[in-house]
Formats: structure tokens, C-alpha cells, sequence
């Protein structure tokens, strides 16, 4: 396991996308959210995925540079055709657009459709909070491969279909919801396989619908669990409810198509506080509220209560120190794909540095 600074991270990264034809500003902008979900602590949306993005440049399957078409569109809603393009880029113009709505109008609905792998939804609710708004944003990935189990089932049919909102607040660390309806998200799963550690039981079945502690069982025809353990039938709702927002209303369909490519069809919402009651005060009961539960005494086993958000925030803070741990089998496939970019350079300092 290495540790390498985000700042060199994110260099290698851009450097990656732009020899791949990626022009400079969306190849900044991928390789900061990826980066800035390494620094979050969610690994599995980080740099763990460079190698899968530009496969799927290679491929066809992601279209650098493509056009993004606003359609439908009205004064607190659009239809987003990203025509397949970076996900990162399109969701960030959309909720760009969501917010700017919400500002004349003080609520927006926007979907998006065509879209890639989005990453973390946190990026684009955490726009909307800095703006003074609630964000929330719900993501599903149509007909394309699924993982996860519906209640009481042992065939995967279901999105691990995650779900954020934030909120404005004159806290340090944002308020901001991010989850996903599975028991985990998929990634996190790919994490432990490639760091060659056990999963925790309730995560994931084999292929024979038995619960495992071994991430090589989900690719082996395994299953993922919905949210909530015993309970699960809460995460199958969430899981459903997200799926009908975030694919049937931006019309991507529903089901398994083993040969479809990868989408993340979206749903954003964006609303001002201030149609209800004066910001300053809406932010103030939000600090309050938060402040109130971290006042809790703790359980047994526990140091602390912290509020949505606050763990990812001091994650952050202490990897921007230590540097960010990256798994050496995501670490030997970015040094092959450095040096077939002709970025040898680059990697000794991220090696001698690490």
C-alpha cells in the first residue's frame, strides 16, 4: 500500500485523460472528483476507477468531449442528454443548471439520461448546499449489469442505486447525506478484493444465494444484499423508489441487459430554504440540530456521535496530511498505464514521493 499526495495524484490522473484525448478542463475536473473521493474516503468511486474509465474511452463506451444537450426544458425543469460523455461533467453542468432554476424560481427538477459514472453524488448536492439551497440527487443505472438482490430474493435484479442530500449549515464540515440502497456500494467490494481483505457478513451472497465474507464470490455469479440487514426490505424500498426517480422518469428503462453499457440515469432536485424562512435562520437550526446530536452520549464502543458528513470531512483533512493510501494492484495498473502514456517521469516522483 502506498501513500501519495493528492496534489501529484491528481496531475497523474489529468495527465492520463489528456493523452487519452480528453480536453484539459474535463480531464481537470474527472481527476478532482476522483481524487477528492480518495481524499473523502470512498476509495471505490477514486482513483481505483481511472483504469475502467479509460477502458471504456478505448472502447466507445465513454465519449470525451461529447456535446451536452439541454431539453424540454422550462423554468424549474430539463431533460440532459449527455450523449455519453463523463458523467462528472455532465451532472455537473446539470446541477449547475438545477441551481441557477432554483435561484429564480426557488424549487428545480432536472434527469439526466446518456450519461457514464457520475462517482460520488455528494460532489453535485454539495454545489447546491454552497449555494444556499437543499440539493439531492438519486442515481440508477437502467438495463445495464446488475448486482443487488431485491428483498427476499436471490437473483440480482437492482442498482446498488445511491442517493445524496445536503444542506446548508454554518458548520465546518458539510451536512451532506451520501449512501448508497445495497448494504454497501459495489465498489467498496472490488476494494476489498483487490486489497485481498474479507467483507463483512451481510454484504454479499454467492452464487448459491448463501451469505459470504469473500469478495471474489460477487464476481463468481455472487449477489449484493439491499440495505438494512434483516430489516432489508427498508433498503429495497429506498432501492425501488430511487430506480423509479433516477431511470423510468428519465425514460432508461428498467431490467438486466448483460451486453448494455454502463449508464447512470439522474434525477437532481434543488430547492431554496429561504421560500420557507430566512436562510440565515434555516442554517442556524441546521448547526443546531447537528450540534444537538453530537451532544449525545456515546454507546459503549463508540467515541463520539458524529453528523452526516462530518466523518468524510475529517478523512480529508488527514489524508491531504499522510497522503492518500492507494492498494498496490491499482497502484501496478496506473504505473502501466503511465508508462504507455509516456508519463515515466511523473511516476518517479509519485514513487520516490510515496
Amino acid at each position: 500500500m502506498k501513500r501519495v499526495s493528492a496534489e501529484l495524484l491528481v496531475r497523474l490522473v489529468f495527465e492520463l485523460y489528456v493523452h487519452a484525448g480528453v480536453k484539459h478542463e474535463d480531464a481537470r475536473l474527472v481527476s478532482e472528483y476522483q481524487v477528492g473521493a480518495n481524499l473523502a474516503g470512498h476509495d471505490s468511486h477514486g482513483v481505483y476507477l481511472v483504469p475502467v474509465y479509460l477502458e471504456r474511452i478505448q472502447k466507445g463506451q465513454i465519449v470525451p468531449n461529447a456535446p451536452i444537450e439541454i431539453l424540454d426544458e422550462t423554468a424549474t425543469t430539463a431533460r440532459v442528454n449527455g450523449n455519453w460523455g463523463f458523467g462528472q461533467i455532465i451532472a455537473t453542468r446539470a446541477m449547475a443548471l438545477c441551481i441557477s432554476k432554483a435561484r429564480c424560481s426557488g424549487v428545480s427538477v432536472i434527469t439526466i439520461f446518456n450519461q457514464n459514472h457520475v462517482g460520488r453524488l455528494a460532489d453535485y448536492t454539495l454545489m447546491a448546499a454552497g449555494a444556499g439551497l437543499v440539493g439531492m440527487m438519486m442515481c440508477d443505472s437502467g438495463r445495464s449489469p446488475k448486482h443487488v438482490v431485491p428483498f427476499g430474493g436471490r437473483e440480482a435484479r437492482l442498482g446498488t442505486n445511491p442517493l445524496s442530500i445536503a444542506f446548508p449549515s454554518n458548520l465546518e464540515a458539510p451536512v451532506v447525506v451520501d449512501m448508497a440502497t445495497s448494504a454497501v456500494a459495489g465498489g467498496k467490494i472490488d476494494i476489498a478484493r483487490a486489497r485481498h481483505e474479507p467483507v463483512p457478513l451481510g454484504w454479499i451472497l454467492d452464487r448459491e444465494g448463501k451469505p459470504t465474507t469473500n469478495p471474489e464470490d460477487l464476481q463468481a455469479g455472487g449477489m449484493m444484499l439491499p440495505l438494512g440487514g434483516r430489516e432489508g426490505h427498508k433498503g429495497f424500498a429506498l432501492s425501488f423508489a430511487v430506480e423509479t426517480l433516477a431511470s423510468l422518469l428519465p425514460g432508461i428503462g428498467f431490467g438486466v441487459d448483460l451486453q448494455a453499457r454502463h449508464t447512470d440515469g439522474s434525477f437532481l432536485l434543488a430547492f431554496d430554504p429561504s421560500a420557507f424562512r430566512p436562510l440565515d435562520q434555516f442554517k442556524a437550526d441546521v448547526t443546531a440540530f447537528a450540534s444537538y446530536l453530537k451532544a449525545t452520549p456515546p454507546a459503549p464502543g463508540f467515541s463520539e456521535v458524529l453528523y452526516p458528513g462530518e466523518m468524510e470531512h475529517r478523512t480529508e483533512q488527514g489524508r491531504r496530511r499522510e497522503g492518500i493510501p492507494v492498494e498496490d494492484e491499482t497502484w501496478s495498473k496506473l504505473e502501466v498505464l503511465a508508462n504507455a502514456a509516456g508519463l515515466g517521469v511523473l511516476l518517479h516522483i509519485l514513487t520516490t514521493s510515496a
